[in-house]
């Protein structure tokens, strides 16, 4: 009997031995498997999409990337006849009101970033004599005020015009303009000042040049400048930026040398303002075409011409190297001007009647600026009966009816505005529609899609 115990007590043993190692192998197993499990898992990517707190999902968002827009609007030439002056005077006061030229297009002057207009006469002063119109223009300093108040705040002064009163009025006007706290290019009152600009807008830099012809005669003196077939002094020979066509390639030289200092300056936009062209005509001529092809080659953005009195067409021009487009106006017309149809005999059209608001827009995004937006907007000029002789108001017409429903000119007015409306689009319309399939901005005529 305690011999069966023994073994039975022996056995007991041997199983709670192996009981336990089994135990301790199961375990050892357990947990080789879990920490293998545990391995698997720390070396997968971590999902963090739902993660609000992770520092991944915030520097993995791209950054916004911001747009900034300027817009630039442009009239034509703004001239002062003898009899603008004389409906301008108020008797009594000896003062010159000009007060109605602007004030239908003043809304848009004002609600564009920059508004542009080219100066076609010279504040000239009493020193100067009388206060006249064509050929020589002497208009009184109220002009600036109101053109100031209009919204106006760019103007172009280098045109045939510039030293109609010579060189003391060529200097006053540039005073008068800084008196005004107007800007403008194209005339400097001393050497020192830039002979252009770089405008910035918004944060875009915009390089702006204005240049006039030359008139050239055959007996011309070398190293002088004519401005109407007359000379005019060396003093004022650098004040007045000008270019020559019989030394057209010294313009080119300048104008290479002159878009590569604006670049330097920031310029991220180049717009050349043009005063060429042959008076009363409505089409380039070739000298106006071969100058705006060099000026896209050389890297010109939008060229705007002016001195015709007529609106010439908009055309897209292609450099030579395929680097760049241009879109060039040829000529923007008047802004306002007696040059009545009843009175031109060299252009009984009525042309000379008709202007525009040409306005483009600039898109900056991050370091790349684009072209937007081009629009354009016809003017006519109304003249009646007012003051102490004739007024004159520019009317902006976004319909050809608008002179009747928007102004409620009467009959003869309304009817002269209407076909005012439909020359400007006949002359412009197939040029815009040009840009609009090349370029891929938005184009408009008075609002209106000109492709329809």
């Amino acid at each position: 009997m305690a011999k069966q115990r023994t073994r039975r007590q022996k056995a007991i043993i041997r199983r709670r031995i192996f009981l336990s190692c089994c135990c301790v192998l199961l375990a050892g197993i357990i947990a080789l498997f879990s920490f293998v499990i545990s391995s698997i898992v720390k070396n997968e990517p971590k999902d963090t999409s739902s993660d609000k707190n992770s520092s991944f999902t915030e520097e993995s968002k791209a950054p916004e990337i911001k747009e900034s827009f300027a817009t630039v609007l442009s009239t034509g030439d703004i001239m002062v006849h003898s009899t603008q002056l004389d409906g301008a005077y108020v008797k009594g006061t000896g003062d010159y009101d000009f007060s109605a030229f602007f004030k239908e297009c003043s809304p848009y002057f004002k609600s564009a970033d920059l508004a542009v207009a080219n100066l076609e006469v010279t504040f000239g002063g009493t020193e100067s004599g009388k206060f006249s119109g064509y050929p020589a223009f002497n208009t009184p300093d109220s002009l600036a005020d109101v053109i100031k108040d209009s919204g106006l705040n760019f103007l172009l002064t280098a045109n045939n015009h510039s030293y109609d009163t010579g060189l003391f009025g060529l200097k006053r006007t540039a005073q008068v303009l800084k008196q005004k706290g107007i800007e403008f290019i194209g005339t400097r009152e001393a050497e020192t000042d830039p002979i252009y600009t770089v405008k910035e807008i918004n944060g875009i830099k915009i390089g702006m040049a204005n240049y006039t012809y030359e008139s050239d005669p055959e007996n011309a003196q070398a190293g002088r400048k004519y401005l109407n077939g007359s000379i005019i002094s060396s003093e004022a020979n650098n004040l007045i930026s000008s270019f020559s066509y019989k030394r057209i390639n010294e313009f080119y030289s300048d104008t290479e040398n002159t878009i590569k200092s604006m670049k330097e300056n920031g310029a991220e936009f180049i717009v050349f303002y043009m005063h060429w062209g042959n008076e009363y005509k409505l089409q380039a001529n070739t000298w106006q075409k071969s100058i705006a092809q060099k000026l896209s080659n050389l890297g010109v953005d939008i060229i705007i011409g002016s001195h015709p009195h007529v609106i010439e067409p908009v055309e897209l021009i292609h450099s030579e190297d395929g680097q760049n487009t241009t879109v060039c106006l040829y000529s923007t017309g008047n802004a306002v001007s007696n040059q009545r149809q009843e009175l031109m005999d060299s252009c009984p059209s009525g042309h000379t009647e008709d202007g525009m608001l040409f306005t483009y827009t600039l898109c900056k995004k991050g370091d790349e600026v684009t072209l937007q937006k081009i629009n354009i907007i016809p003017t006519w000029v109304n003249k009646y009966r007012g003051g102490s002789g004739y007024q004159y108001t520019i009317y902006p017409l976004e319909s050809a009816e608008w002179g009747n429903t928007k102004y409620g000119l009467d009959t003869t007015a309304a009817n002269k505005a209407a076909k005012s409306f439909e020359r400007t689009k006949a002359i412009v319309a197939e040029g815009l529609t040009a840009c609009q399939q090349n370029i891929g901005c938005e184009i408009t005529f008075s609002q209106a899609d000109t492709t329809q």
